[in-house]
């Protein structure tokens, strides 16, 4: 005999042919991961913040706790690897510059206020170094290099492209971390040839948490922190 209470039994039999009252969500869920192939990294906040901004037509928004408890249900539901630290090294003995932003990650302007930073990518034939400048004021991509060393001249780099595409840039603050290819002369002089106020802080990481929101690239927000 099975351990069922009747009343749980005859529940079921009324619940079994009931359509699944998440079923639209999970739908609207599953659309955006298939969107682009970039998504199926997508975790519970990402999925969250990307049906708030979509906004599916007769598909209620229940709590995010609800949200990954779906997720789970269907499969969605992603594990993050924990993100290593930092590839930039503070260099000790190296002069720094102020920290002009004082974690202020807003601007009502563009190409006033800019956050620059470098990943590393691994490929088949090695590792990859990617320098990004973000637009405080939208976080678009002002300028962008790559390159299979890690050194200044990577910065130095995405600065100039930079220039190139937006000389607007001059005269902007271009804030970074206090790794050695930011505190270089070789960077400071590049800086100072384009006329940039230069800014180093130790909080880059509360700023590179947006770039993780899904709708960061299409509408600007303010953040203060």
């Amino acid at each position: 005999m099975l351990d069922v209470s009747r009343q749980s039994f005859y529940k079921y039999l009324a619940n079994k042919d009931r359509p699944w009252k998440y079923q639209t969500l999970a739908d609207a869920m599953k659309e955006i991961v298939s969107e682009d192939e970039c998504n199926d990294t997508y975790g519970r906040i990402r999925i969250y913040q990307a049906l708030l901004l979509k906004q599916p037509e007769g598909v209620p928004i229940p709590s995010e706790r609800t949200v990954y408890r779906i997720m789970e249900q269907i499969g969605l539901s992603l594990r993050p690897k924990r993100k290593p630290n930092g590839i930039t090294k503070a260099g000790r003995e190296a002069m720094k510059s102020d920290d002009l932003l004082k974690r202020e990650f807003y601007s009502d302007a563009p190409l006033k206020k800019c956050i620059t930073e470098m990943t590393e990518i691994k490929t088949s034939d090695g590792k990859l170094y990617v320098s990004a400048i973000f637009d405080c004021f939208d976080l678009s991509v002002p300028g962008l290099a790559m390159e299979t060393s890690m050194k200044a001249d990577l910065c130095v780099h995405t600065l100039k492209n930079a220039l190139n595409a937006y000389p607007a840039l001059g005269g902007a603050i271009v804030h970074s971390d206090r790794g050695t290819q930011y505190t270089s002369e070789t960077y400071r002089k590049a800086i100072r040839d384009s006329h940039i106020h230069q800014s180093m802080g130790t909080h880059l990481e509360i700023f590179l948490q947006l770039l993780e929101q899904p709708n960061c690239w299409n509408s600007r927000r303010k953040t203060s922190i």
